[in-house]
């Protein structure tokens, strides 16, 4: 990624986090954001010793559940946002462990992807922050680099997305809202994080901006999917057993519950129209007739759908990617666009899904 920003120090299972070095000079005057009212620079650690020579600020906002030194397991407010938390959300996410969005709150996805990251390291997967995790997912380089905004990214967007489908059937395309909304989405970040990384951003053409680091997508073949209900989670196994990704979902609701069993992948659609039918899917407002969405990362669907073998059931994208996990769906398996784009590519036909 261009125009680097300093390494965020993650050593000795200490997480801190700093500004730095040389930037050119379209960035030089570029100073990122506070995270819960605290400079980049200082970070909130997720593990070190306890001590009663730390500062407090540097231990703001963590509850310590274990005074044993070996197995300090920490837990954060669930409601303000840590620059430890996303720093692990960014490591995690490298990892294939994803923790939906990077939004520096902890919280079931985070936990979740956390005792995935663990499974896939032979650990036991707990889901709890120690120095056992700490110590495996030690990553020396930075997890925030900069970008500099460009005319594909304003062009997607097309303003205020109506929320009725018959408004939305008229449009030609179902892009972003805002040019903040996209660039959230493209570095699998909150918006209100995005913002507070750049307070000063006008977010136009040309802007160089701090956003998260993500690293490659995961590649590799998937011969086998579980959707987890309980743990609210799609993984993806390789054919050596070996667990490849991990990431948070919907599954269902109370009223639209999902399927029981195994199924198999039938297609995968990238940019897919959606066909609404209130008499095989649900009742949207007043529609009472077959519509024809559009294609989009707002659209129902998202940007990938991927068919499965129980009629009107799929896996897909969304255009709400915070609320994964938080609210229910009608019946499929709703992933952030930007897994489901990454798991797209890991599936071929016939690929086995079983609901656990």
């Amino acid at each position: 990624m261009s125009l680097p920003l300093r390494s965020l120090i993650f050593k000795s299972a200490v997480l801190c986090l700093s500004i730095g070095a040389a930037f050119p000079a379209t960035a030089s005057a570029l100073t990122p954001g506070a995270i819960n009212g605290a400079p980049l620079e200082v970070i909130p650690a997720i593990y070190t010793p306890m001590s009663k020579d730390i500062d407090p600020a540097v231990t703001a906002g963590i509850t310590p559940v274990s005074v044993d030194p070996d197995a300090v397991a920490f837990q954060f407010d669930t409601n303000m946002p840590s620059a430890s938390v996303a720093r692990l959300q960014v490591l995690l996410d490298r990892a294939g462990a994803s923790p939906g969005v990077i939004d520096g709150l902890d919280g079931g996805n985070l936990r979740s992807a956390l005792a995935a990251y663990e499974a896939m390291h032979g650990l036991s997967a707990d889901g709890k922050i120690g120095s056992q995790v700490i110590g495996a997912i030690d990553d020396p380089n930075q997890v925030i680099g900069s970008y500099v905004i460009t005319s594909q990214d304003t062009s997607a967007v097309v303003g205020v997305i109506p929320k009725d489908y018959a408004q939305m059937a008229k449009m030609k395309y179902l892009g972003y809202a805002t040019v903040t909304e996209g660039l959230a989405e493209r570095f699998h970040m909150g918006e209100d994080f995005l913002k507070a990384l750049n307070p000063s951003a006008r977010f136009v053409e040309g802007e160089t901006i701090f956003v998260a680091d993500l690293g490659i997508n995961k590649t590799g073949k998937a011969v086998r999917l579980e959707v987890d209900k309980a743990q609210g989670q799609v993984r993806a196994y390789a054919a050596d057993g070996s667990l490849l990704v991990a990431y948070p979902a919907t599954i269902g609701s109370e009223t639209n519950p999902s399927p029981s069993g195994t199924h198999t992948v039938k297609t995968v659609v990238v940019n897919p129209d959606y066909t609404y039918n209130p008499k095989v899917n649900f009742q949207q407002g007043n529609n009472d007739t077959v519509l024809t969405l559009p294609p989009g990362p707002n659209g129902p669907v998202g940007t990938v759908w991927i068919d499965l073998s129980e009629p009107t059931f799929g896996i897909h994208g969304t255009p709400e990617p915070s609320r994964i996990d938080k609210t229910g769906s009608h019946g499929c398996v709703r992933l952030t666009n930007w897994d489901a784009e990454e798991l797209a590519k890991l599936l071929t036909k016939d690929v086995s899904v079983e609901f656990i």
